[in-house]
C-alpha cells in the first residue's frame, strides 16, 4: 500500500456530515418516543432487543463498581490515577469566578457563574470502550462543580448485567458514582426525558455510534449536548528535520481509529514525503487493526507537498484539523500563525497520544473543520452564566430618555413606557 503524495493544491477531503440514513433516523425517533412515553419499560425492551441483555436494575451498586478493581491490572489503575491528576490540574486553570462591578453612577453590573445541576455522560462499551474518554468528559464537569453526574454505558456481555470493568474503574477514579447499565439511543432518551429509574439531566456529553449521535441530535433543545463528533483527524506539519518513523507512527495512530479517519502529512520536503510513505507501508503491515488503517489511508490519507512551511500553515488553517502536530526545527516560532486546530502538539516528542491519554488537555476536540469556530471540551461546557443588572433611581432617571428612544425606534412602545412610567412617578 502506497499513500499518495500530491501537491497541497490538488488535495481536498470531501466528507458529508453524518446524519444517518432515513431508516436510522426513523428507528431513533421510535426509540426516543417509546422511552419518553413508557419510561423504564421501553428502556428494558430496547436493551433486550439491541444488547441481548435482560436488565432488572439499571443502576450499579457501590459493591459492583468496587468489584471492577479486581478485574483490571494494577498498572492500569495507576496509569488512570496519574492521568486523572494531570487532567484535573489542567482543567482547574479554566475555572471562572462570579464578578460584580459596582459603579459610582448608581449601577451595578455583573455575571454570576453557576455549574449545571445535572449532566449525563454517555460511555460506549464492548469493543469501543475507551476509559480515557470517561476521564476527559467527567473531570471537567466535576471541576466546574456539577453536583450530579449520571453515567450510562451498555451491558458488556450478552445476557449478563455486566459492564466493562475498565470503564467502571475509570469512572470511580474520576469521581462518578451514579452509573447505569444501559446504552444506545434508549440511554440518551432516558437521560433527556427521565424515567422512573433514571432522572433527567440538563446536558449530555460523550461519544457513541451513529444511533447515539442521532439520538443526541434529536433531543438537543430539550437538553444541551456537547457536539456531533465526526471521524478523527490528524495533520502533521513537518520539515526535513522530522524523523519519518515518528511521523508515520503518529499518522497511523489516527488511521487505526476507523476507516473514515483522516491522517495527512504536510511538508515542504520531498525527501521526507517519500521516507514517510515507505514507513507507512512498513508500519501498517504489522498493526492489529491493519485493515482499518489501510482503508483510512487509502480514502482519507495523503502526503501533501508545499513550497514552504508558511504555505503549509495556510493549508492547516484551511483544513482546521482536530489534531495538529508541528514537527519542525523551531516549532514555537510558528505557534502564533496557527489559527485553526483543536489541539496543537509541538516538537518531535509531543505525540498526539500524549494528549489523548495523559498530558492533561482534553481530547474531546472539534472535528470536520469545526475548529474554525469550536474548542476542546472544557470547564466552560459545564457552567452557565447569568447577567446581573441593578439601577438606582438616579441612574434610571439619567438614562431613561435614551432607553425610551431606542425602544420607540424599534416600535416597542410598551418597552418605552416601562421606563417612562417610572420617570413620571419618581422624577422631579
Amino acid at each position: 500500500m502506497a499513500v499518495r503524495i500530491v501537491p497541497a493544491g490538488e488535495f481536498a477531503i470531501t466528507r458529508e456530515v453524518e446524519y444517518g440514513t432515513p431508516e436510522q433516523n426513523q428507528a431513533v425517533k421510535e426509540i426516543i418516543d417509546g422511552v419518553r412515553t413508557e419510561g423504564d419499560a421501553a428502556v428494558r425492551r430496547y436493551t433486550e432487543r439491541f444488547d441481548k441483555s435482560k436488565v432488572e436494575s439499571f443502576r450499579l451498586t457501590e459493591d459492583e463498581i468496587h468489584a471492577a478493581y479486581a478485574e483490571v491490572e494494577p498498572e492500569f489503575i495507576q496509569a488512570i490515577r496519574d492521568a486523572a491528576a494531570n487532567i484535573r490540574a489542567f482543567h482547574e486553570k479554566q475555572k471562572q469566578e462570579t464578578w460584580m462591578d459596582l459603579k459610582a453612577d448608581g449601577t451595578m453590573l455583573g455575571q454570576v457563574i453557576r455549574p449545571l445541576k445535572r449532566v449525563g455522560l454517555y460511555v460506549p462499551g464492548g469493543k469501543a470502550a475507551y476509559p480515557s474518554s470517561v476521564l476527559m468528559n467527567a473531570i471537567p464537569a466535576l471541576v466546574a462543580g456539577v453536583p450530579e453526574i449520571a453515567m450510562v454505558t451498555p451491558p458488556a456481555t450478552a445476557g449478563v448485567e455486566g459492564v466493562n470493568p475498565y470503564i467502571l474503574v475509570a469512572a470511580a477514579e474520576a469521581g462518578v458514582k451514579e452509573i447505569y447499565r444501559v446504552g444506545g439511543a434508549q440511554a440518551v432518551a432516558a437521560l433527556a426525558y427521565g424515567t422512573e429509574s433514571i432522572p433527567a439531566v440538563d446536558k449530555i456529553v460523550g461519544p457513541g455510534n451513529i444511533y447515539v449521535a442521532l439520538a443526541k441530535r434529536y433531543v438537543f433543545g430539550v437538553v444541551d449536548i456537547d457536539s456531533i463528533a465526526g471521524p478523527s483527524e490528524i495533520i502533521v506539519l513537518a520539515d526535513d528535520s522530522a524523523d519519518p518513523a515518528y511521523v508515520a507512527a503518529d499518522l497511523l495512530s489516527q488511521a487505526e481509529h476507523d476507516e473514515m479517519a483522516s491522517a495527512v502529512l504536510v511538508t515542504p520536503s520531498q525527501q521526507l514525503a517519500e521516507a514517510v510513505q515507505a514507513e507507512l507501508a512498513s508500519q501498517v503491515a504489522v498493526l492489529p487493526r491493519r485493515e482499518i488503517a489501510e482503508q483510512s489511508l487509502k480514502d482519507y490519507g495523503a502526503i501533501l507537498t508545499v513550497a514552504s512551511l508558511e504555505e503549509g500553515i495556510d493549508v492547516v488553517n484551511k483544513m482546521a484539523p482536530e489534531h495538529l502536530e508541528v514537527i519542525v526545527r523551531e516549532p514555537f516560532q510558528y505557534l502564533g500563525k496557527i489559527e485553526n486546530a483543536g489541539a496543537i502538539f509541538l516538537g518531535p516528542y509531543s505525540s498526539e497520544s500524549v494528549g489523548d491519554y495523559f498530558a492533561g488537555p482534553n481530547h474531546v476536540l472539534p472535528t470536520n473543520g469545526t475548529a474554525r469556530f469550536s474548542s476542546a471540551l472544557s470547564v466552560d461546557d459545564f457552567i452557565k452564566k447569568s447577567s446581573v443588572i441593578y439601577y438606582s433611581k438616579e441612574a434610571l432617571l439619567r438614562d431613561a430618555p435614551q432607553i425610551a428612544a431606542l425602544a420607540k425606534f424599534e416600535g416597542l412602545q410598551a418597552h418605552a413606557r416601562a421606563v417612562e412610567i417610572r420617570v413620571e412617578k419618581e422624577g422631579v
